[in-house]
C-alpha cells in the first residue's frame, strides 16, 4: 500500500499526457485498425514507460536490452525487411519497369524536408532523420534515426507509421489539389504478359548489386529486402518464405513497437522539438506525394501515352495502401477506369526507392 501511494504521489502531469497519448495509439489500433501491429505494442510501451517509480526499481530494464541488441545494433529493422520482400511481388513491376521512375521521383519530400529541418536548428543528420519520414516507409526511418538521432527516434517512428495509416486521409486531397478531373480519369493499358520465374529470381540479385555500387551504405537495407524476395521466389524454400511472412514479420513488428515505446518518457517525448518532427513529417509525406503527381505531369508533356498522374503519387513506400488510395481515386472519377496494377507497379518501386535514398542519406550525410 505505501508503495502504491508512493507511486500515485509520483505521477506528474507529464504521465498523465503520455497515459493518454499511449491510450490514444491503442483506441487507434482497435477502433480504426490504424497500423494496429505497431501502434498496440508503442502506445502500451509508451504507457509503461511513464509509469513512475518504473526507471528507479529498474523495471523497464528487460525493454532496454531488447533496444540495445534489437533496435542500436539495427537488427530488428533489417529482419523486418527480409519479412516485407518475402511478401512483394515484384511481377507488377517487372511488366511495366519505366514505373520505377516514379519510385524515385516520390522521395522528393525526404530531400525539401531535410532543407527545411535545417533551417529550424537541427543538426544536418537529426534533419536527415526526420527527412526520412517522408518516404512512409517505417523500418527505413527507424534504421536511419538510430544511426543519425537516437533521441528522436521514439517521435519518428511514431511520425512514420501514423502517416503510413493515414494515407487513404493525407493523400487523396494533395491529389485532386494537383489533378484535374480530365486527368483522373485517364485510363491506361495493361500488359498482361507474364515474367518468367528466371526474371523475377535475378531481378533481387541485379538490384542488390546495383544499389550496393551506387549506394554501399545502403547495402544491409537493400540486401536484406531482396533477399526475403529472393527467398519467396526461388520455389524451394516455400517453408522459409511462408516463415518470413508470418511469424517473423509478426513476431520481430511486436518486439519492434513496444521497445520503442518504451523509449518514449515524458521528459524525452513532451516538447516542442516533438511537434516540429511531427509537422515536418507530414510535409515530408506531402510533398513525396505531390512529387510523384507533378512529375507524371511533366512526362505527359512528352508522352503520347498518357499516364494517369494519380500513379505518381503511389511512388511512397507504404504498400499497399497507396495504391488502393490510387485506384479508388481513379474509379469516384471513372468507375470503368482500372489503374491497380499500374499504382501497385510504383508503389513497389516506392520500397526500392526508399530504400536507396535512406542508403544515399547515410552516405552522403557525414
Amino acid at each position: 500500500m505505501q508503495d502504491l501511494l508512493k507511486g500515485l504521489i509520483s505521477i506528474e502531469p507529464g504521465n498523465i499526457i503520455m497515459y493518454i497519448f499511449g491510450g490514444l495509439l491503442i483506441y487507434l489500433a482497435i477502433a480504426k485498425e490504424y497500423e494496429p501491429m505497431l501502434l498496440l505494442p508503442i502506445g502500451f510501451g509508451a504507457i509503461m514507460a511513464n509509469i513512475p517509480l518504473v526507471v528507479e526499481s529498474k523495471g523497464i530494464e528487460p525493454l532496454h536490452r531488447l533496444y540495445e541488441m534489437g533496435i542500436k545494433t539495427e537488427l530488428f529493422p533489417l529482419l523486418i525487411f527480409v519479412a516485407v520482400g518475402a511478401m512483394i511481388d515484384f511481377g507488377p513491376l517487372l511488366k511495366n519497369p519505366k514505373m520505377l521512375l516514379f519510385g524515385g521521383a516520390a522521395q522528393f519530400g525526404i530531400f525539401f524536408t531535410m532543407a527545411a529541418a535545417t533551417l529550424l536548428g537541427f543538426s544536418l543528420k537529426e534533419s536527415a532523420a526526420i527527412g526520412i519520414i517522408g518516404a512512409a516507409d517505417g523500418p527505413t526511418s527507424i534504421y536511419v534515426a538510430e544511426r543519425f538521432a537516437a533521441n528522436l527516434l521514439g517521435p519518428i517512428s511514431v511520425a512514420a507509421y501514423s502517416y503510413m495509416s493515414l494515407v487513404p486521409i493525407i493523400q487523396p486531397p494533395v491529389i485532386r489539389a494537383l489533378t484535374t478531373e480530365e486527368e483522373r480519369k485517364i485510363r491506361m493499358p495493361y500488359s498482361e504478359h507474364s515474367v518468367s520465374k528466371k526474371v523475377k529470381i535475378i531481378f533481387p540479385i541485379a538490384v542488390t548489386m546495383i544499389a550496393g555500387l551506387i549506394a554501399p551504405a545502403s547495402i544491409s537495407l537493400v540486401g536484406f529486402l531482396m533477399f526475403g524476395n529472393l527467398v519467396r521466389e526461388c520455389g524451394v524454400t516455400e517453408r522459409l518464405s511462408k516463415s518470413a511472412q508470418n511469424e517473423l514479420a509478426n513476431l520481430v513488428t511486436l518486439l519492434l513497437g513496444i521497445t520503442i515505446g518504451s523509449t518514449m518518457s515524458a521528459e524525452k517525448f513532451l516538447n516542442l522539438q516533438t511537434l516540429a518532427i511531427i509537422a515536418m513529417g507530414l510535409v515530408a509525406f506531402i510533398f513525396d506525394t505531390a512529387g510523384g503527381v507533378l512529375f507524371a505531369k511533366f512526362l505527359n508533356l512528352f508522352s503520347t501515352n498518357k499516364i494517369n498522374p494519380m500513379v505518381g503519387a503511389a511512388g511512397i513506400s507504404a504498400f499497399p495502401m497507396s495504391a488502393r488510395v490510387i485506384q479508388k481515386e481513379a474509379q469516384k472519377a471513372d468507375p470503368g477506369n482500372f489503374i491497380l496494377m499500374q499504382a501497385v507497379s510504383a508503389n513497389v518501386a516506392g520500397q526500392i526507392g526508399s530504400i536507396i535514398a535512406g542508403g544515399l542519406i547515410l552516405a552522403l550525410v557525414k
